[in-house]
């Protein structure tokens, strides 16, 4: 029964930092799919995080912290795509400096608004997301194996993070099975017979990265509402990079990319859980080492030990059409 227990909680804790890595991988699904390339995914969930948990210790509101972070987030994605859509400007670049400006833009407003160092006040209970319980949840808590399962792992979590794993097949069946899914990934392979079909490739792909910014901004939320309670200097931590490098490793496919992103986030649970802890022959493992497992997983992932990854063929090539 230890173990069993013992594992529920890996896997929980893995389905709960899981959360941000798969909203963030499917809103970069989203954009590269339809050929925008987006680097600022961290960008965009730090600036989401701050807004939300800002407006979310002013008004003591969640669904206000959550709007206002859906919409500064959607903002970002917009700048980045007049730069990259209208302005073809290159999206590397783009997105790089959307990094940098969130980076210290939520630092110096923090510091500027609640004079605690860029932080976010401690927020309230109203203006957290809290656990959701599912139903019969304490009568099956005693049962063994099924009822743990059902109490411990399924059970408990935020509204959000249901939200991100109904977000998978939703998001499965927009780019495969509706006419947009089909002129989206359309676009990112070869916009100019979307063009010629009398389609503007320009605004598909803006819809593709406001798509990008609501779920961004749904994985900010998160981290600020739901998994901590307020906003804290640099609480992505590189989030961002490790949902593009789970996005590579699934091929930029929706339910791949869900296992992806609970495989980081199992890694990222275990070296919570063994930081400290003598394993066997190794002996004690340095706390550093074990933090750092699921970006020592991105490297040799990027490294090419994932076979060969085929992004869209027009990705990262801004469109121009002919005359």
């Amino acid at each position: 029964m230890e173990f069993i227990d013992a594992l529920i909680n890996i896997l929980n804790s893995t389905i709960r930092v899981s959360v941000p890595l798969l909203l963030a991988c499917l809103a970069g699904l989203y954009s590269e799919r339809a050929g925008v390339f987006d680097i600022g995914l961290e960008g965009k969930m730090l600036a989401g995080a701050f807004a939300g948990a800002a407006a979310a210790a002013v008004f003591a509101s969640a669904w206000i912290g959550l709007l206002i972070a859906v919409l500064v987030s959607v903002g970002m994605a917009l700048v980045h795509g007049f730069a990259s859509i209208t302005h073809r400007g290159n999206q590397i670049v783009s997105g790089v400096a959307i990094n940098f400006i969130a980076a210290g833009s939520t630092i110096i407003l923090g510091q500027a608004w609640f004079q605690q160092g860029g932080r976010t006040p401690s927020l309230p209970p109203e203006g957290r997301f809290g656990a959701v319980n599912l139903p019969f949840a304490d009568a099956l808590r005693d049962v063994p194996v099924v009822g743990q399962l059902y109490s411990g792992l399924l059970s408990g979590h935020s509204l959000l993070t249901y939200v991100a794993f109904l977000a998978v097949p939703f998001t499965w069946w927009v780019l495969f099975r509706t006419r947009f899914g089909l002129r989206l990934r359309a676009v990112g392979e070869n916009p100019a017979a979307v063009d010629t079909a009398g389609i503007s490739v320009a605004w598909l792909r803006y819809r593709a990265v406001i798509c990008t910014g609501i779920l961004t901004g749904l994985a900010g939320s998160y981290m600020a509402l739901a998994q901590n309670a307020g906003f804290v200097k640099d609480m992505t931590a590189g989030r961002g990079y490790i949902a593009l490098a789970a996005l590579i490793f699934a091929k930029w496919k929706p339910v791949p990319a869900m296992f992806a992103c609970l495989l980081f986030g199992f890694l990222d649970a275990l070296s919570i859980r063994l930081q400290g802890s003598p394993l066997p022959i190794i002996g004690k493992v340095p706390v550093q080492l074990m933090q750092a497992l699921p970006y020592i997983l991105t490297v040799i992932l990027l490294a090419g030990f994932i076979g060969k990854a085929i992004p869209p063929r027009a990705g990262g090539v801004p469109y121009v059409k002919e005359r």
